[in-house]
């Protein structure tokens, strides 16, 4: 087989190939540099036209540019002339200031000069005059001021006299006049407390209830309260006996929630005890809020409010300290009004004057000391202070308002019926009776009870055992006869009780 021509044939072609390959890339190259030439020559074009309108702008923004500042140069001229011009007037204004000045002073040296001149004759004329009449200056004076002392001594004091009496008497009227308003404006009854509520009852048979199995539901029921219970012949009642307000409250509600739930023991009653005393707090936390809304008063802090409704329960000589205080207020603010001094001062002064009696059991000190502390403890006006403490006298009248406030006191005090020394007297006495037995170590509670005639001492029975019980009676008996006042004798009793509690789960 012969295959060199099927050899020259393969090379024939591909020579063929190479050359139609090479006549295509030159075509192709030859197209792509026209493209490029044609996209250069498009671009240089675009170039410059650019060059030509950033020209344009470049001479548009020169000439704006020369523009303004020329204006601006126009402006500056103008602005140098006008200060130009205002520094030539004040150059004239204080030339004619110092002309002014140098003629003043010359005037000043002539008044000066005058002056020694006056003074010089003076003198010489006094010198003249001392000359011929032999006194000196201070003599002449004295000489005259006696003549003319003796001449008129008895008109003066007849004159002073006259204007004493007239004015006293004036003076008088109108305080009379004030006081009588004050009091014909504001007059309101007032019912003194008494030591005893009464408690009405549904059933009859609700008596051996609230007595319970030996007595032990009537005992717990004392112990929680601090009071007396009543149980007597009386029809459907019980008596509550104690001499704090407070704590007689504390039991009506308690029992008559008792009386209502129909279950009465020693646990429902220590649960209703509790129960009545948080609603005791609101109620006395209200009866503050609406005593001070009363007398207008509307910017006292709630923990005064709250001291205010407390004194609700608290009596002075019979009289109820909280109407006390309200009436005073209003009696202060009339008086305060017509006298044209400040109102609003001589009110809080009045309302709060007796302030530190809500605590004066549980805090050493006066009344007066005391609510002088509260009010300074919660930010109270020192106006307000100075007005309420000096009712008593323990602190100097140092305002207008606390003549005022005094003046309320001894008003609201004096009114026929008001107060009632002996009832007073009765409850300083159990008073006296309980701070007594609240000094030994150990004591829990006390209360007096039975008008004075006993009183009961509860106490930490892990503190005092019951040989301790025996001696504490024996020495609060001594106590007692030693620091306090009383008529008859005063029945001691010792309360040593122990609960063991645990709960099943």
């Amino acid at each position: 087989m012969n295959l060199i021509p099927w050899i020259a044939g393969g090379l024939l072609g591909l020579g063929i190939g190479y050359l139609i390959r090479l006549s295509v890339a030159k075509k192709i190259q030859n197209s792509i540099e026209q493209k490029a030439e044609a996209e250069l020559e498009t671009a240089k074009r675009e170039a410059k036209e650019i060059i030509v309108e950033a020209k344009d702008k470049a001479s548009s923004i020169l000439s704006e540019i020369n523009k303004e500042e020329k204006e601006r140069k126009q402006e500056l001229r103008q602005l140098e002339d006008r200060l130009i011009k205002r520094e030539d007037s004040l150059d004239q204004k204080f030339k004619d200031l110092e002309g002014e000045e140098k003629y003043l002073k010359t005037k000043e040296g002539e008044i000066k000069k005058a002056e020694n001149d006056i003074q010089e004759i003076k003198q010489k004329a006094l010198s003249e005059l001392e000359h011929v009449s032999g006194l000196t200056r201070e003599e002449a004076k004295k000489a005259i001021f006696e003549e003319v002392e003796s001449s008129y001594r008895q008109d003066l004091a007849n004159s002073i006299t006259k204007l004493e009496k007239e004015k006293r008497d004036e003076v008088e009227s109108k305080a009379n006049e004030i006081i009588t308003t004050a009091i014909q404006r504001y007059s309101r009854n007032a019912v003194a407390d008494v030591t005893t509520s009464v408690v009405n009852l549904p059933d009859e048979d609700l008596k051996a209830k609230i007595i319970g199995k030996e007595g032990r539901n009537i005992r717990s029921f004392e112990r929680l309260t601090g009071v007396e219970v009543i149980v007597d012949e009386t029809p459907e009642s019980v008596v509550l006996s104690s001499f704090d307000p407070l704590r007689r409250e504390l039991a009506r509600m308690a029992l008559e929630k008792l009386i209502k739930d129909g279950r009465i023991h020693p646990a429902k009653i220590e649960e209703k005890v509790e129960e009545s005393r948080q609603e005791l707090e609101q109620r006395i936390q209200k009866i503050g809020d609406e005593a001070a809304y009363e007398v207008g008063v509307l910017d006292l802090p709630k923990e005064i409010t709250y001291l205010l409704g407390r004194l609700n329960f608290r009596t002075s000589y019979g009289q109820n300290v909280l109407l006390h205080s309200i009436e005073m207020a209003h009696i202060s603010g009339i008086m305060a009004q017509e006298l044209h001094l400040n109102v609003d001062i001589a009110k809080k002064g009045a309302l709060l004057h007796d302030i530190g009696k809500a605590i004066d059991h549980e805090v050493e000190g006066t009344h007066v000391e005391i609510g002088r502390k509260l009010l300074k403890k919660y930010n109270i006006d020192d106006k307000v202070i100075q007005a309420m403490e000096s009712h008593h006298e323990e602190y100097p009248y140092s305002s207008p308002e606390s003549y005022i406030v005094a003046a309320a006191d001894i008003i609201s005090a004096a009114r026929p019926g008001a107060r009632r020394d002996t009832l007073e007297k009765y409850i300083k006495r159990l008073e006296d009776i309980e701070k007594v037995v609240g000094s030994f170590e150990g004591v829990k509670q006390s209360y007096a009870v039975s008008a004075g005639r006993e009183v009961r001492v509860f106490v930490v029975p892990e503190k005092i055992d019951d040989f301790g019980a025996l001696e504490l009676a024996k020495k609060i008996s001594n106590k007692i006869q030693s620091d306090v006042q009383y008529p008859g004798e005063i029945k001691v009793t010792v309360i040593r009780e122990v609960r063991a509690v645990e709960y099943a789960r």
